[in-house]
């Protein structure tokens, strides 16, 4: 995805930070450690697509600016090793963007509606934010500092052109979200939710054919 560089009169935002990216060896995670290098931040993409992942980092040169782990948001061990490597090797943890996500087989036939796949869908979309919250918040929740997003969409808003999957599992992340909100305000943490409609990403190329 191509991504327009801030202006260079414009401060970089994001001079200092470090910011973890699950799915960001691709689609608007790729775009977002894009613009988020481009702002000053640190970038960990954390990511199974190995072969993106190491790319998008070379074209930056420099592992102290973007690097990368392999990390499956279903495995608890691979996300807290994902949050691990992040302070380990860029010294904190500012920002977790739980950003990766699948959308499930196009149509809303809820007869034809496979049940596993349905399993999958939340597990990667719901389960797989739910612990990256988790182990963002053990690091953050002691440095009383933080901000915590998460990719939804606008079916969260306006359902119909999505697999029953995908729609429950973003209203699911909205949810999650908000509920974030209350609990973890107190220690000076962020949560927000974004719910953008239809990109042009590879996933939506697949799901649209």
């Amino acid at each position: 995805m191509a991504c327009i560089p801030p202006a260079a009169s414009v401060p970089r935002r994001l001079e200092g930070k470090v910011a973890l990216i699950t799915g960001g060896a691709s689609g608007i995670g790729e775009c977002t450690a894009r613009v988020f290098v481009q702002n000053g931040a640190k970038v960990l993409i954390a990511d199974v697509q190995d072969d993106l992942g190491h790319s998008l980092c070379q074209e930056f040169g420099s592992p102290e600016i973007i690097s990368y782990v392999r990390c499956d948001v279903t495995s608890d061990s691979d996300v807290k090793n994902a949050v691990d490597t992040a302070v380990s090797r860029y010294g904190k943890l500012d920002i977790m963007f739980n950003n990766a996500g699948v959308s499930g087989s196009p149509g809303a036939n809820i007869l034809g509606s496979d049940n596993e796949e349905f399993k999958k869908v939340f597990d990667v979309n719901v389960y797989g934010p739910f612990l990256g919250a988790k182990h963002a918040a053990r690091v953050m929740i002691p440095a009383k500092k933080g901000c915590i997003l998460f990719t939804s969409s606008a079916v969260s808003v306006c359902c119909g052109e999505s697999s029953h999957a995908y729609a429950a599992s973003k209203h699911a992340v909205v949810g999650l979200a908000k509920n974030l909100c209350v609990e973890l305000g107190q220690y000076g943490i962020r949560v927000n939710s974004i719910s953008p409609f239809t990109v042009v990403t590879p996933m939506m190329k697949i799901f649209w054919g």
